[in-house]
């Protein structure tokens, strides 16, 4: 050993030379023995056509993949082209949460001719600058022993702990806390790091019933009831499906069940968190009514819905229900997500190909309610990829009380749409679990950046109102949007979905069923035979 460490001892410049070309030639050698090993192993196996054809350099193809999501948006992408959201949107996101100037010069680089392109239409007289007054109060759940009110209707949507980091959840709830909006937990059951930042808080009980479950999965009353008496927990969200997935539970590969989210989730760690495809104790429009009557008496609080809109034809049996029932039995309120909602981590045929949009579905859940008066009671939450100031007044325009997001505030936090949520390898830390991922995301400073998303939204969402006339946002109505049509020529939103109009009750009133037009009952079994 002494000997070696004295041959590299260097006592001379050249001696230096004479030690870097060692090395060099030593390194030359090494590549070329790993590249004949690569080429005995491309070469003699089987599984891929393309190494054993190109064997060495058929391995940059993968390389040059698998680099490419990351580069395309940086160097191909324009700002308008991008999936799922383009480089401009996220680009305003990201100026409204640093809080730093969201104008932009020139002209609109986005296509105003494209069919479906929004347009909302200025009055001759709009209001006298943007000092109006706040928007009014709304009070969910009018029949609760403890009502809901806010005149905030830009809301945090539902991202489970364990989908999301530590980091970014104490950020999410510290900021909510600044703009005075509510965080919905997701399924993932609630956390400490939900409440640590004070902020009104939505409890999505999820078909796994994660954090208020019995051992067998159903669910376990004396765990509801001690989450309800939490005076954050303002209401409670029973979920029925999810966006990007309708059909599918909720997925969180093993390796992201760390110890932490096992414990709250109740579940084991380190083994996939599979939710069930729907909740076993909800199989017709009577017992979803049941199951929120049981849920809403245990909590005293406000009892939603969420779902994705498909066949709607079972909206009149729900609505008839209600009514038979008494409007005191409706949900109070319907969190209406849309097909191209997020997630993280779904099965690619349910996240391209199911459920409705939300420009389809929202105005004819809110004309189905109009249409059995109970548009009144029953108050509406407008999810999906409603992240700019335009995707929300149109919402509002449609009918929504309120709108919430999910990936608009995972860009305040920082997320770069790296398309790496069921990895765990998240590079902004906000969708992993890793700590040296965890440790770029500062939760103080993100908090100011979800404060500050929220506020610039209500700022420039009331804009647009006022731009059309009316001084608060919730005032919007469907003739104050018009469409792009084919032919150049704009259609007015009350146009295409008159108020009240838009939804035909069906000729029958099933609980479950693929046509609004069929004219038989068919419960889940018959249709899962058929």
């Amino acid at each position: 050993m002494q000997q070696f460490v004295s041959a590299l001892q260097i006592t001379s410049v050249a001696d230096a030379v004479d030690l870097l070309s060692a090395l060099f030639v030593f390194a030359i050698g090494a590549g070329v023995l790993l590249v004949f090993a690569l080429y005995v192993i491309d070469r003699t196996q089987t599984k891929h056509a393309i190494r054993r054809n190109y064997p060495v350099i058929g391995r940059l193809r993968y390389l040059m993949e698998d680099l490419g999501k990351y580069f395309r948006q940086y160097f191909f992408a324009d700002d308008r082209a991008e999936l799922p959201f383009p480089r401009a949107q996220r680009a305003w996101v990201y100026r409204a949460a640093k809080g730093v100037d969201t104008t932009v010069p020139f002209g609109s680089t986005r296509s105003l001719a494209h069919v479906g392109t929004k347009i909302f239409v200025n009055c001759p007289f709009p209001q006298l600058g943007d000092a109006t007054e706040p928007p009014g109060n709304v009070t969910v759940g009018p029949y609760c022993r403890h009502p809901y009110t806010t005149d905030k209707y830009f809301h945090i949507s539902g991202m489970s702990y364990g989908a999301i980091s530590k980091p970014a959840v104490q950020a999410l709830s510290r900021g909510a806390k600044q703009a005075g909006i509510w965080m919905n937990t997701g399924e993932g059951a609630l956390s400490p790091f939900h409440t640590e930042g004070g902020a009104d808080i939505v409890f999505q009980i999820g078909t796994a019933k994660y954090g208020v479950r019995n051992d067998d999965g159903s669910l376990n009353d004396d765990k509801l009831r001690a989450i309800a008496e939490l005076d954050q927990v303002k209401m409670f969200e029973i979920k029925l499906s999810q966006g990007a997935k309708p059909g599918k539970g909720g997925i969180l590969p093993g390796e992201k069940v760390t110890r932490e989210i096992a414990r709250i989730r109740g579940i084991k760690q380190g083994k996939d968190s599979i939710s069930p495809n729907r909740h076993p104790e909800i199989n017709s429009v009577g017992e979803l009514l049941d199951f929120i009557a049981r849920v809403r008496e245990i909590t005293g609080k406000p009892v939603g819905i969420k779902m994705v809109l498909g066949a709607y034809g079972w909206l009149s049996g729900l609505c008839e229900e209600i009514n038979r029932r008494g409007q005191e039995s409706a949900p109070d309120f319907i969190t209406l997500d849309s097909a191209d909602g997020g997630t993280g981590a779904a099965p690619q045929p349910l996240i391209d190909y199911m459920g409705l949009q939300i420009q389809e579905s929202l105005p004819t859940l809110v004309d189905a309610l109009l249409v059995y008066g109970l548009r009144d009671r029953i108050k509406v939450v407008a999810s999906g990829k409603l992240t700019t100031p335009s995707g929300v007044a149109w919402a509002l325009c449609a009918g929504a009380d309120f709108v919430t997001s999910a990936r608009g505030f995972m860009f305040a936090l920082g997320c770069i749409q790296a398309l790496q949520c069921n990895t765990n390898e998240c590079p902004s830390g906000v969708a992993t679990h890793k700590k040296h991922l965890q440790r770029g995301l500062v939760a103080t400073d993100k908090a100011e950046r979800v404060y500050r998303y929220a506020s610039t939204m209500h700022k420039e969402v009331g804009m647009v109102a006022h731009s059309c006339g009316v001084d608060d946002p919730r005032m919007l109505k469907r003739h104050h949007c018009r469409i792009m049509g084919a032919n150049s020529r704009t259609i007015g939103l009350h146009e295409m979905f008159p108020p009240g109009g838009s939804f035909k009750p069906a000729i029958d009133k099933p609980d479950t069923i693929t046509d609004g037009s069929m004219g038989t009952h068919h419960g889940m079994d018959d249709v899962a035979a058929r």
